[in-house]
């Protein structure tokens, strides 16, 4: 269903209307040209700062037609998710002529209301992965188009891109009972809370143990770092607790093999003595021995339509949400 509208972002043509003057007398005011008289440039300045006016630094001193650029956030240019999705959103960008520039937050929250406002300072559009309310609201209220993905507290009038992971964590867990497991531990992503305190797969997983009738507990969810580091150390943890997991469900790919490789170094066979099944989709999940299994999202997908629902916004359209569905892929690892 389609959002509430989103404020709409004052224009150039905004100002030169408040200030009583010509589109290219506020473009010279705003980019400090030397053809303005300095009181006019000073007036127009005080005119486009009270309505909140921001131009894009980028398009700042093209000559001819002006480019759209679009902002894309990520949390980190190194976790492998990522790339696929900046494909699409480069992909989708470039057919309608945009320019794309990517912002990285590295993973800490903390940042993200720094990035935005870089963001709402240098672009014309964003489409953003921020967990920060503070940041989103700073984007949402700039008033340019704005798609926020993978974010399951979307704030009201804010169009977003999910992934349905409620679907996929039934379709995972539903796999490994019919495989005859009932004793499966979950490696969360202890980085990535929710406003329960803990990562939103975290809860869809226990939902979906217990629709299959597993008497699933928070005993069954362990911590990871989000890295193949991390989900060696929370298999350590799994195996050091007794917990008897004969199967085990990570928050994603990256935890999960490398879970999978230091349980083979413990003698743990794979899938005889425990199955494993991660998140994702990543090529590097059809590379590890065992393949693993694992919950595929389509990434690309997800950056394309994300491009779109952007589009959507700059013809006065209002977008609500795009739903990915992960597909369970079957390998050996399960």
């Amino acid at each position: 269903m389609p959002t509430s509208a989103r404020p709409r972002r004052i224009t150039i043509e905004d100002v030169a209307r408040s200030a009583g003057v010509s589109r290219q007398t506020v473009s010279r005011a705003v980019n400090d040209k030397p053809e303005i008289d300095p009181a006019t440039r000073q007036r127009v300045l005080r005119v486009a700062q009270s309505m909140g006016y921001r131009p894009s630094r980028f398009a700042r001193g093209m000559v001819g037609p002006r480019l759209t650029t679009l902002g894309l956030v990520i949390a980190d240019v190194l976790n492998p998710f990522f790339p696929e999705v900046v494909s699409g959103v480069l992909a989708a960008a470039d057919e309608r002529g945009w320019q794309v520039a990517v912002y990285s937050t590295g993973s800490a929250l903390e940042r993200e209301t720094a990035v935005a406002r870089t963001v709402v300072d240098h672009v014309d559009a964003c489409v953003a992965f921020l967990l920060d309310p503070g940041a989103i609201e700073l984007i949402h209220r700039s008033g340019m188009p704005f798609v926020l993905l993978d974010n399951e507290h979307r704030p009201p009038g804010v169009s977003g891109g999910r992934i349905d992971f409620a679907t996929g964590m039934r379709h995972a867990v539903g796999h490994l009972v019919e495989r005859g497991h009932r004793r499966i531990a979950m490696l969360d992503d202890r980085g990535r809370p929710d406003a329960g305190g803990h990562g939103t797969r975290h809860s869809l997983f226990l939902g979906a143990a217990a629709e299959h009738g597993l008497p699933a507990d928070e005993g069954w969810v362990f911590p990871a770092a989000n890295s193949l580091e991390g989900g060696a150390a929370a298999m350590d943890d799994v195996l050091a607790d007794g917990f008897g997991a004969t199967a085990v469900l990570a928050y994603n790919d990256l935890i999960a093999i490398g879970a999978m490789r230091r349980a083979r170094d413990h003698g743990v066979r794979v899938p005889e003595d425990c199955a494993f099944v991660g998140c994702d989709g990543l090529t590097l999940s059809r590379l590890v021995d065992p393949p693993l299994t694992t919950l595929t999202v389509d990434k690309e997908l997800l950056g394309r339509a994300a491009v779109r629902q952007v589009a959507a916004q700059m013809t006065g359209a209002a977008t609500g949400e795009t739903v990915i569905v992960p597909r369970l892929v079957v390998r050996a690892s399960s």
